[in-house]
């Protein structure tokens, strides 16, 4: 980051010029005859309430042998110092809109600087938002197309989304991709199925990889307090889509599904087609993205022949499924769980956890 002229105080450029007028022995009226500007011009200048124009600065230099760059440097120093001044005035009128968010965890994630200053910490959450007033921040949030498939309990807070979300997008602009291509994507998707059997420490990079080369970012996210959400899918750009996910429930089960859930509204709804869950709810199209998820998954055919069993499921029967579908045997739990064929409280030590790592 470039060092920054930001003093605590600053002398109008008026008063330079001033003492260099009474250093040449020069009254004002002698400045504005040979510049050819009118006494009050002049006056208005040394008392601050008119600038230094680069016109002036020139005829300063010309009359007085003091460069106009100096002169031009003072003016705009002094401007900007002013404009800083009424800046810090309207950061402190938006402190009470900091309170909204959880700054704390946002720090300890990186997201934010670490900052005890309030006013600073508000001028450093509009820059993470990117924006320049939290007003700018809601016109732009209340108004953002995105997809997410919502926790099944818990209210959804607006101010952690829209920190989460922030979150994903800047680190998607990382990410560097190909144009999207709507033959490359469903390739990708079939290769990363074979991935649920892998460590995170294999499949993350790899399922990254694919989709980048198809045009879809790939992002972790920390959940925040009051999220909720176990991700979100949106297109940063007509060639760009992003997939967001986060860690809610732990479990490879959730993971997938939300990710090939997510994968759905790239490949079935199009890049204008989104909506948010909870809000503009469609349910055709959650119906789309489940079906999507669950059949890439675990073939129809395959799933039918289990929950048409009226025997109760063993844990034999969950390995030889996943085996023979090439997934991994947590994902058939949780389907199984979902479909009631197996109680939530068996099984779940085939499901594989996950824990972010201390960054």
């Amino acid at each position: 980051m470039m060092d920054q002229y930001n003093p605590t105080t600053i002398s109008p450029p008026g008063e330079t010029l001033l003492d260099t007028l009474n250093a040449l022995g020069m009254t004002q009226a002698d400045l504005a005859n040979r510049t050819g500007r009118s006494p009050k011009m002049i006056n208005e200048i040394i008392k601050g309430k008119a600038p230094i124009t680069p016109e002036t600065a020139l005829q300063f230099e010309m009359v007085l042998g003091v460069p106009a760059s100096f002169w031009n440097n003072r003016e705009k120093n002094f401007r900007e110092y002013l404009a800083r001044k009424s800046a810090q005035i309207q950061l402190k009128s938006q402190i009470s809109w900091l309170g909204r968010f959880p700054v704390e965890q946002m720090i300890n994630f990186g997201w934010l600087p670490s900052q005890a200053d309030k006013v600073q910490q508000v001028s450093n959450l509009l820059s993470f938002f990117g924006v320049g007033h939290h007003l700018h921040w809601g016109r732009i949030y209340r108004n953002i197309e995105v997809a997410y498939r919502k926790a099944y309990e818990g209210a959804v807070s607006f101010n952690s989304l829209t920190a989460w979300l922030r979150a994903g997008e800047l680190a998607a602009q990382g990410i560097v991709c190909q144009p999207f291509s709507d033959k490359k994507f469903p390739e990708a998707l079939g290769k990363i199925r074979s991935l649920t059997v892998k460590t995170h420490e294999e499949f993350v990079p790899e399922m990254k990889r694919l989709c980048a080369d198809a045009g879809v970012a790939v992002v972790f996210t920390r959940e925040l307090p009051k999220l909720n959400v176990f991700g979100a899918t949106r297109w940063l750009t007509a060639e760009k889509a992003l997939i967001q996910l986060s860690l809610i429930y732990r479990t490879n089960d959730e993971l997938w599904f939300t990710f090939f859930h997510e994968a759905a509204h790239i490949s079935l709804h199009g890049k204008k087609d989104v909506f948010v869950e909870g809000a503009n709810l469609d349910n055709q199209k959650e119906d789309e993205a489940n079906k999507f998820a669950g059949d890439l998954l675990i073939p129809r055919k395959e799933l039918l022949r289990v929950l048409q069993n009226e025997n109760p499921i063993g844990r034999d029967e969950i390995l030889r499924l996943a085996f023979e579908c090439g997934i991994a045997p947590g994902i058939v739990v949780g389907r199984l769980q979902h479909e009631k064929k197996v109680p939530y409280h068996k099984f779940n030590e085939l499901k594989t956890r996950f824990e972010w790592k201390p960054s």
